[in-house]
């Protein structure tokens, strides 16, 4: 029997059932005679239970990753960035039972430097496991801190994301600590009783499938089904935790291991992470738009638009968003492509508006072309009085009208010039954003579709600032840029931004599930380097339809797997309301990142300068030439390190 195409099989180990035998699984360099002896973790080295390695944060590790050697951990990290990499675990035999391997007690140390500073676990470093969506690693399930414990399936690799956010304020050097991996025992005693969390954590597990069932009486019978399923789903997921896991199991219970056993028995992962003196702006400088919609949320969490949980929830979505240096905006469709498009649901003299605009990680804000929430004024004095209070605030600048998705016939930009010169007629110096990625099919403005699509700034001024083109438009043609740029009016204001959404497609740089991590990161290499000042996503939660918290994901039809979903609700995987991250969103912030280092470059050493770096360390070459490897991203964050930190 094969494992990965490589692992063979050398003993048979007596407790682990794969394909209908009683054949273990061994990744190879140890002693199986040994453990013939003794499964008892407290008396093998954890290291011969289960393979330990580690990866870096851009790479898609599946179930089905090889083993590699473990080595230490190296990292480095600006203030005001976040780094991580991956953790994986593969058993190499079972201690435990039919139903898993065994578990894993992971303990994390706070990270020190030789003067005593301290990134702290819990605050700047967290654990996040990492679930297959559609069976591809995506979504990053937050874990239990300083010490949790995740069970290991036969045959399968298990993967810990580990991020280390670096304040602000924290003194540059050298810091280091350690990540404890232990096998745990399972014998037959007695458990010991729940804690006060873990009871309140079921409590509220067994509360949410009351709350999904008992409203069922008159329901359409589809939704019936949907709600069974959801709570089957949490019922399954109560019965198969760390809680029940001695009577799924073999009836035994699991005891954490003694401090002197951790020690000479397990493995332990060194971290060395150099904080440098360079702060990643607290305001991004690339203003990254992204949606959310309103009526996904409506739908999924029952809140009725305009009322105080509907409040509650979007509030909650936008302040987890600005973590990613994003500018959300959360949005409505309307017909032919109309959007109505809002960053605070509250109105401009509302206090929580002016906190919104004024917080330093919003780069940019979406003001309403009309009312968010129905009320007594005409739309014409709704829009005069907003403008009039919003152009007298320091924040004026970050904002922008986002009136219509990618106009397509003379109708559609006729209504988008309508709309802007009712903006202007309160706001001259307002900014219109316009996405597009052709000119209007019923009435061409040059011979080809491409000088079609270059001309739309002539159809639109001045009714837009922002021009936004998909990217997809350009393919691989990099040089068409400048005529995309030279088209525009810096002097008066205007602006060239980009976005993606259904395309660009493999192999160029998007964020659809099973894309390689390098490519997901690699969307803000791109902006870079074309020399966009902006740019846009559609949408961050526009999965299909539920009416239930925890029900399952699924990504709307026609896209391709992941468009227009880069985080999770919470109540998928367990109690916490908390969106749970995907990859690719932290990809995003990787990218963004990067583009920081990129820009401290450029300021030091010229934009030609810059560009050479990102090409010389083949980071990213263009669309369909970037590395599909983690050690080019290393070298370049190195070379600007080396290169702009004081001497």
């Amino acid at each position: 029997m094969d494992n990965n195409g490589s692992q063979d099989i050398n003993v048979p180990v007596e407790g682990v059932a794969g394909g209908g035998t009683a054949y273990g699984f061994n990744d190879g360099g140890f002693n199986a005679e040994a453990l013939k002896r003794s499964l008892d973790p407290t008396q093998v080295p954890t290291a011969d239970l289960v393979n330990v390695w580690c990866m870096p944060n851009s790479i898609n590790v599946g179930s089905q990753e090889t083993p590699r050697p473990l080595e230490p951990i190296n990292l480095l990290a600006a203030r005001n960035e976040r780094e991580s990499f991956q953790i994986a675990m593969r058993p190499k035999v079972s201690w435990a039972g039919s139903s898993s391997s065994g578990s894993v007690q992971v303990q994390c140390s706070d990270l020190s430097s030789s003067a005593g500073d301290r990134l702290v676990v819990g605050q700047s470093l967290k654990l996040r496991r990492v679930v297959p969506v559609l069976g591809v690693p995506d979504a990053l399930v937050p874990l239990d801190l300083p010490v949790t414990q995740l069970s290991l399936l036969p045959g399968e690799t298990s993967v810990i994301w580990v991020s280390i956010d670096v304040p602000n304020g924290q003194p540059p050097g050298q810091y280091e600590g350690e990540i404890i991996v232990s096998a745990m025992k399972m014998d037959g005693g007695c458990s010991a009783d729940l804690g006060k969390h873990e009871k309140d954590q079921l409590c509220t597990e067994l509360k949410n499938c009351l709350d999904i069932m008992e409203p069922i009486e008159g329901k359409p019978m589809d939704e019936v089904v949907e709600r069974i399923k959801c709570a089957s789903s949490s019922l399954r997921r109560i019965l198969f935790s760390p809680s029940f896991a001695e009577f799924i199991s073999t009836n035994g219970s699991s005891d954490m291991m003694e401090e002197d056993v951790v020690s000479n028995l397990s493995v332990r992962i060194k971290l060395r992470l150099t904080v440098w003196e360079f702060i990643i702006p607290v305001t991004p400088s690339l203003p990254a738009v992204i949606g959310v919609s309103d009526t996904v949320i409506e739908d999924r969490f029952g809140v009725e638009h305009g009322s105080e949980e509907w409040y509650e929830k979007l509030d909650l979505h936008f302040k987890w968003l600005l973590q990613y240096r994003i500018s959300p905006y959360f949005c409505r469709w309307g017909e032919s492509m109309r959007v109505l498009t809002y960053t605070s649901p509250w109105p401009a003299d509302h206090p929580k508006s002016d906190e919104y605009f004024s917080d330093p990680r919003l780069a940019a804000y979406a003001v309403p072309y009309r009312q968010v929430i129905a009320g007594d004024d005409s739309r014409e004095i709704y829009l005069q009085k907003e403008v009039e209070i919003l152009r007298s605030k320091a924040h004026w600048n970050k904002a922008y009208f986002y009136l219509w998705d990618e106009p397509l016939n003379m109708e559609h930009f006729d209504n988008v010039r309508k709309m802007a010169s009712e903006i202007y007629a309160y706001a001259p110096d307002a900014r219109v954003l316009t996405t597009y990625y052709c000119g209007p099919g019923d009435a061409p403005l040059a011979p080809t579709p491409f000088e079609s699509f270059v001309k739309v700034p002539n159809l639109l001024r001045p009714h837009t600032q922002i021009y936004c083109t998909s990217e997809w438009v350009l393919g691989n043609r990099e040089d068409l840029v400048k005529d995309i740029v030279e088209e525009l009016q810096p002097a008066n204001g205007e602006e060239w931004w980009t976005y993606i959404c259904l395309g660009p497609s493999d192999p160029h740089p998007n964020w659809h599930l099973g894309m390689r991590g390098t490519q997901q990161r690699a969307v803000m290499w791109r902006v870079w380097k074309e020399g966009g000042t902006g740019f846009l996503y559609w949408g961050a939660n526009c999965y299909e339809k539920a009416t239930v918290p925890s029900a399952e994901v699924r990504f709307r039809r026609g896209l391709p797997p992941g468009d227009g979903v880069l985080y999770y609700p919470g109540e998928v995987f367990s109690s916490s309301s908390e969106p749970v991250a995907s990859l690719r969103l932290e990809r995003l912030l990787s990218g963004l990142q990067d583009y920081e280092y990129l820009k401290l470059y450029e300021s030091k050493y010229g934009r030609e300068e810059a560009m050479g770096l990102l090409e010389k360390t083949g980071v990213y070459m263009g669309p369909e030439r970037y590395t599909l490897e983690h050690r080019p991203i290393d070298v370049l964050r190195g070379e600007v390190y080396n290169a702009c930190r004081p001497s």
